[in-house]
Formats: structure tokens, sequence, C-alpha cells
């Protein structure tokens, strides 16, 4: 394999990924994107339920293709199972679609290669080139054959692990109470409600949640997040899904025909998500929201952007830190506020017994919230129960 030269090198071709390298194709910059895997998209490791308002923001066309179920909204059951029943609209980024997650990747890299981004399948970056105190490409393997790929600009968007990002030295350390492990079977002939996408909370899933998405004709992802610092073993996630299922006689009749297991980041977002000649982009820069663990919305806004400031600097000749600032001020103006509120409020959330989720619940009964966040959820619950919002007077 001859060694390659582009002007942006995005490496991962996720959401967040693809969709940097089709706005940096678009606005005029040669593209270059890697993925390891022979097959964008695969394994799936999603629960696949994701928001739609902000689709046509970074110009993506809903399709049949890879919709499964366009849900009403959600509904989110205290340890006690009261509901709080809430409509797409209010029901944040995990409710409004649920899809085929591997479909839905495989049309986002087409849509980058159909802007004029070039794509390399089992192609793995190993180490980042360095010239001059900047860095300048990666060194690739591709069916064992190394070769370098120079580009004044290299973009991280290969998950919460990032390699590039500890090649680039920016700061990615986890600490184990800002990961979630999860568990999901793909499970048929259960009774689920194609209307909704269900999140029960407490401790049938410790400083997570247990969700249900539909998929359709009795067909449905159910699943768990939970905190790694609240378990002793790996095994103990397949067991509070499976204590979950068991206590509930629609999911126990039902069979599972498919299972996925990983890890997710629900830690506050990255300080730093740029230096000389890189970028970090989606879960790459810890844009996951903590509190429902979903990245892909985030991401794909944070992609967009990250595409169009790449294509700037190689226009301007520029790949400087201080030149990819505009990308660091841009999606943290978008995403960091929201982002590090909801880790704040994830850390209180962890420590709550069963009877505070009870009360929250309750008290939300009977509010209509015109926007589901954090504040308007405190606002709420301190009028009916006070004393559950005294921990959480830095919110209010």
């Amino acid at each position: 394999m001859p060694n390659l030269k582009t002007d942006v090198l995005v490496v991962g071709a996720g959401p967040a990924g693809a969709m940097t390298a089709k706005w940096a194709a678009k606005s005029g910059a040669r593209t270059l994107m890697l993925e390891k895997r022979q097959e964008i998209g695969s394994p799936v490791r999603c629960g696949e339920g994701m928001s739609k308002s902000w689709l046509a923001e970074v110009g993506i066309q809903p399709s049949s293709r890879w919709i499964n179920v366009e849900v009403e909204g959600a509904r989110i059951y205290s340890p006690a199972e009261k509901v709080l029943e809430i409509n797409e609209k209010h029901a944040g980024n995990e409710v409004g679609y649920v899809v085929e997650r591997d479909a839905f990747d495989k049309q986002l890299a087409i849509d980058a290669a159909n802007a004029g981004a070039e794509v390399m399948l089992k192609t793995s970056a190993v180490e980042l080139l360095r010239d001059d105190g900047r860095f300048v490409g990666v060194r690739a393997k591709q069916f064992g054959e190394s070769f370098e790929i120079r580009a004044p600009v290299v973009v991280g968007a290969d998950g919460f692990e990032s390699q590039v990002g500890r090649w680039a030295g920016l700061p990615t350390n986890l600490q184990l109470r800002d990961m979630d492990s999860c568990l999901q079977y793909r499970m048929t002939n259960v009774d689920c409600d194609a209307r909704y996408c269900d999140f029960f909370l407490g401790t049938v899933a410790p400083g997570g949640y247990v969700w249900v998405f539909p998929k359709g004709d009795g067909l449905a992802n159910v699943g768990i997040g939970v905190q790694v610092s609240k378990i002793k073993s790996p095994a103990d996630v397949k067991m509070y899904l499976d204590r979950w299922i068991a206590h509930h006689p629609g999911y126990a009749k039902g069979k599972t025909i498919d299972m996925v297991g990983g890890g997710v980041s629900i830690s506050a977002p990255l300080k730093q998500t740029v230096t000389n000649g890189v970028m970090l982009v989606g879960d790459a820069a810890r844009m996951i929201d903590p509190l429902t663990g979903g990245g892909i919305a985030n991401g794909c806004i944070a992609g967009k952007l990250c595409g169009e400031v790449a294509a700037a600097a190689v226009a301007a000749n520029d790949a400087s830190k201080e030149f990819l600032q505009a990308y660091e001020r841009g999606w943290r103006a978008k995403l960091e506020d929201k982002l590090y509120r909801n880790w704040l409020a994830k850390e209180k959330l962890c420590t709550l017994p069963d009877a505070t989720f009870d009360k929250i619940i309750d008290a939300l009964q009977d509010v209509k919230l015109e926007k589901l966040s954090v504040l308007n959820i405190l606002k709420a619950v301190r009028g009916k129960y006070p004393e559950v919002t005294k921990e959480f007077e830095a919110f209010l």
C-alpha cells in the first residue's frame, strides 16, 4: 500500500465521524474516513432510540430504510412503577424514532461518500504522525500492511476510549463512576407498547436504568445500564437485567434472539478537544449525555461543525490549536451547558434511594412541563416534596 495524502482524515465511521467527513467534503476539503471494521455500523452497540428534532439541522433525511418505529413519547417508571408519560417534544435525545442502527450508520456513510469523502474499510490507525510539534497524519494498517496517511487535520471519532485522543496527549481518563456497563437483548413475543419508549429507574439498575425500545410486532430492545462503580463483576449486569425481566410477565414470556453488550461513558465533557492538527468529536470528546447515555444527536451536531472548521483550517493553511478553537468554542456553545448540568444531576441521582425516585415521579404526575430539563423537574418537585430538592439547591 503506497503512502497517501489528504486534507482531512477522520478516524472512525460512526455517526460523528461520518457527519464530520460529510461536511468537510461538502466544504471543499479532500476527505478520507477510516473504519477499522469491515462493515460500517456492525456490530450494533446501541439501544437504537433517538430523537428527530435535530435531523434537519445536520442534513439527514428520515428514511424507512433505517426507521423501525416512530414513537409518541416516553414513559418513565419509578421503582414502585408509578409512571410519568411525556411526549416526544419534551422527552429528550432518546425518543422519537427507534431505528436499525447499522442501517442508519451506513446511510450516514453513504451521505459522506456522496458528498465527496473517500472511505477505507478494515483500516486501523496505529499511531499519530508528528512533525515540528504538530500532528500531521497517522500510520495505518490494512490487511497487515503498514502505510502512512498524511493530513494537516486529523479528527478522532473513534469512541469514548479514543486512541487518537491519547496519542495527541488530550486528557481522556475516566473514573468508574463515569462509566455504565450495558447489556441489551432483542426480544420477540413481548408485550410492549409501540407508542412509547420505556425507562425504569432505581435499584433495578443501580446508577442507570432499564430501557424498552419497541421495534414493532412484539419485538423490542430490552436493555440495562449499570454504573460500573456499583457492581462487583460484569456478570452482575446480566443478573440485574434477567431479574427485571423475570418480574415482568409481559417480557418473561419472550424469547431472546440477539444480545449486545459494552461500555458507555457518562462523564462530563472533556476539558480540551483540540490540539495542533487534531480534533475529537462525538463519544471521543465525551459528548454522550450523562443522564440518558445517548450520543447520536450530539455527535452529529458537533460533527457538522467539526467538518466545517476542518475544511476552513485547510483552506487557511492553518491547523494550529488556535485556529481549531473555532470548533472548541462552537460545540461548547451548543452542547456543553446541558452536558455539564446533566453530569452534575447524574452524580446526585446515583445516590438517591428508591423512595425519593417515587416521590419525584409522583410530584410530576399532574404537572405540565413545557420543556423536560433538570431545572424544570426540580422546580415541579419542590412544590410537593420540598425536602427532596434540598440536595439539588445548586440547580435551582
